[in-house]
């Protein structure tokens, strides 16, 4: 089991530990997602592919780091914490379809869309997503059924109609015409920021927090979501892409609206900064158990893919 305690004079490496996080995700997941032999077969097969194709593990490992944050276990919410990576990764499924972005290439390899066809991409989206929330309503979590309810409500909001979907359609109905700040900030909210939020608190509740816990982990979470979008934008113009695994420069492509349109890449930097330190500022009262989190937000500000 995973150890909590963690003391001012104790070494501390980000990379080792997000390394360890990020590993027991992908082991949960591996073991979690239906075999490629299961039928329907090529629908198993599909869901594995984009699933286990890589990525940062994001959003499952802050709900992990949450946890640790208020003394709970991690290998205790790892389903759960999984099911976040499995929404994540049918909107990105779905994102890259030709009626939305129109993307050949996800995590340098072909999107799920040209490697098994437009039909199946959109069905292993959909059996992803539904997968999500049999785990989050699987018995087994270690909280009372009440708190299992709010997290699964919690994490259902963020992935719907005014969460994700609907950051999704304002995003789209927002290309190619002008886009006040205001608008700009609703959209990235919705469309990263709430599932973000949500793994954050998924893991705070999940791990015992209490309420001012709580509270501090949703503002570090809200400024946290901010400044990775706004670091997402800019690696859309400056970043690399064989690092990124994906093309760069397609929000100018399909004339979407991001920070750096509308402000300029010296601005969107500075706001991105801005949005750091109010997260690492959220974190002052949770102490010596916050130092992962505290770590994350600045790897999200100089990462480069």
């Amino acid at each position: 089991m995973m150890k909590n305690e963690y003391t001012p004079g104790e070494q501390r490496n980000f990379q080792t530990h997000f390394a360890a996080l990020a590993g027991r995700v992908d082991t949960a997941l591996e073991q979690l997602l239906p075999g490629e032999d299961t039928p329907p077969p090529v629908l198993h097969t599909a869901m594995r592919y984009s699933t286990l194709a890589g990525g940062k593990r994001l959003r499952p490992v802050l709900a992990l780091a949450a946890c640790e944050a208020v003394g709970g276990e991690v290998e205790q919410i790892l389903p759960a914490a999984c099911a976040l990576e499995l929404i994540h990764t049918y909107s990105l499924i779905h994102d890259d379809l030709p009626a939305m972005d129109n993307d050949d290439l996800r995590r340098g390899l072909p999107t799920c869309h040209i490697k098994f066809g437009e039909a199946m991409a959109i069905l292993a989206g959909d059996a992803l997503l539904t997968m999500a929330f049999e785990l989050l309503s699987a018995p087994g979590l270690p909280v009372p059924p009440q708190r299992q309810l709010a997290v699964l409500h919690e994490v259902a909001v963020a992935a719907g109609s005014q969460g994700l979907v609907g950051g999704q359609v304002l995003d789209i109905q927002a290309t190619g015409r002008e886009t006040t700040p205001e608008e700009l900030v609703d959209i990235h909210r919705r469309k990263t920021g709430m599932l973000i939020r949500a793994a954050v608190r998924l893991g705070a509740m999940l791990g015992g927090a209490s309420s001012s816990q709580l509270a501090a982990l949703t503002t570090y979470a809200e400024h946290f979501g901010l400044t990775f979008q706004i670091i997402d934008d800019i690696l859309d113009i400056t970043g690399d892409e064989q690092k990124l695994g994906k093309p760069v420069g397609s929000d100018q492509k399909n004339n979407k609206v991001t920070y750096v349109s509308l402000y300029g890449l010296e601005v969107a930097r500075q706001k991105a900064q801005e949005s750091r330190q109010q997260a690492r500022a959220a974190l002052a009262d949770l102490g010596e158990r916050a130092w992962f989190l505290r770590a994350l937000v600045d790897f999200v500000i100089s990462r480069d893919h």
